[in-house]
């Protein structure tokens, strides 16, 4: 049975990229899509939950994690590495923990390395 992946992070709608100089809204689509493209070809069962709004987006990976039950989730360094977003980055921890206490919790450093995140969390390969 394939191990499933639920990846969290902001949609590239509402991305403050004068916070990120080397990242624009194309980049950010692109890598997003390629690195879920990448995990289904290795195996994974793969998806992102996107966050538009925090208050909306800690709500729907609750419901998510009653829905599904992953082997790991990643949360992306945008919603992780701005300091802006710290509060929303400790609801999403915990929504991890209470919903899915067994998941293995994983983080990126860009949209580039989500997949040696993912199978570091894992010990795959």
């Amino acid at each position: 049975m394939a191990s499933k992946v639920l990846m969290v992070g902001f949609h590239p709608d509402v991305v403050d990229y004068a916070k990120w100089p080397d990242l624009s809204e194309e980049k950010l689509t692109k890598g997003l899509g390629a690195q879920r493209s990448a995990l289904v070809e290795r195996g994974f069962e793969a998806r992102w939950e996107l966050i538009k709004e925090a208050e909306a987006g800690a709500k729907a990976l609750e419901c998510a994690l009653k829905n599904e039950m992953p082997d790991v989730v990643l949360i992306g360094a945008g919603v992780r590495k701005d300091d802006d977003h710290f509060i929303l980055f400790e609801e999403l921890v915990n929504i991890i923990h209470k919903h899915a206490p067994k998941a293995a919790i994983a983080f990126n450093t860009n949209p580039s390395d989500t997949m040696e995140a993912i199978e570091r969390r894992l010990q795959v390969g």
